[in-house]
């Protein structure tokens, strides 16, 4: 990621200096210093992939960073559109150097994930694999944003469904770790079936790891988190245990639709959930996309050190409190 942000910069120049920000490499004067950069799950799973389907981990290189960066790309889009005033502790960039600018740098970053992914020709992966590859991340990228589109037209609605969630996250959350999976193989050459194996396996983790975001956010440790248990519920967010509970509890519905946000009102929300056990129904979901996802892990037949890497950073992602 820094060869492709860096290629073209000059000290202090504003336009990758705001990349940099939002990546944590610089403060808001664009000054080096060490900050969350993120958990950089996805190139993570991407490298060991690679080397667990048997390929070189090194030329997989650039499209791990490519996936980086168009995950990023989202990130900057989202925090504008959901109003987010900071990200990882810090103000995000549309808060910093308003909405123009913002789009502008994720904007950027969309085209650099396509560069960063191009020069895996100069590690020596074929060219038809990497034109492969660069269809991939287009159609992973119309996932995304097919999904970012519901989840926007699921906040004026009252109607949304399990299913039609499921759907939505299938493509906002799961479609980037699906084929960062997907690319760790693809570099290493095997074949579709192995292939396909890897993409569900990162698809089904996706999904768990988004389910257990949606539990996080209500019954999560705030200590452990960063960030209210309330939020969710607060902000009125439609995710998977308050759906159910939306389904099961008119109740539930009427103080929902109430302008009220305080503590009684969240510890109101709380107790309805907990009383359809909507925690339970999150979970059940989260075992079985976990489940097949390591299904699909052993289907793959994952070899070497990096197998038992992959294994390890896939219960962690699992079984995170944070």
């Amino acid at each position: 990621m820094e060869d492709v942000l860096l290629a073209n910069d000059r000290a202090g120049d504003s336009f990758y200096g705001m990349m940099h920000y939002h990546m944590g490499w610089v403060d808001e004067s664009f000054q080096p210093l060490l900050a969350n950069a993120g958990k950089r799950v996805r190139p993570l799973l991407a490298l060991l992939s690679a080397r667990s389907a048997g390929g070189d981990w090194e030329k997989t290189v650039p499209g791990a960073a490519s996936l980086e960066l168009l995950h990023n790309f989202s990130l900057i889009h989202d925090d504008i559109q959901d109003a987010s005033p900071t990200r990882r502790g810090r103000p995000t960039i549309w808060n910093l150097w308003g909405v123009n600018l913002a789009i502008n740098s994720g904007d950027a970053m969309f085209a650099l994930a396509h560069e960063s992914m191009i020069r895996m020709v100069d590690r020596g992966v074929p060219a038809k694999i990497v034109v492969h590859a660069l269809r991939r991340l287009d159609e992973t990228c119309i996932d995304l944003t097919i999904g970012q589109h519901a989840d926007m037209l699921f906040e004026e609605r009252d109607d949304v469904t399990v299913e039609q969630y499921l759907e939505m996250i299938g493509g906002k959350t799961a479609a980037l770790l699906s084929f960062s999976t997907e690319l760790g193989a693809l570099v290493a050459g095997r074949n579709k079936d192995i292939v396909d194996h890897y993409a569900s396996f990162g698809k089904d983790l996706g999904m768990a790891f988004q389910v257990r975001d949606d539990i996080l956010g209500i019954w999560g440790d705030e200590t452990v988190i960063g960030k209210s248990s309330a939020t969710d519920i607060v902000t009125r967010k439609k995710s998977l245990p308050i759906l159910y509970g939306l389904s099961k509890s008119d109740e539930l519905i009427d103080l929902y639709s109430q302008s009220e946000n305080g503590e009684n009102f969240v510890q109101q929300v709380v107790q309805l959930l907990d009383g359809v056990r909507a925690h339970e129904f999150a979970q059940a979901y989260e075992e079985k996309y976990a489940n097949s996802a390591l299904t699909h892990l052993e289907a793959a037949n994952p070899e070497g050190a990096a197998a038992v890497a992959l294994r390890q950073l896939t219960m962690i992602l699992l079984n995170r409190q944070a």
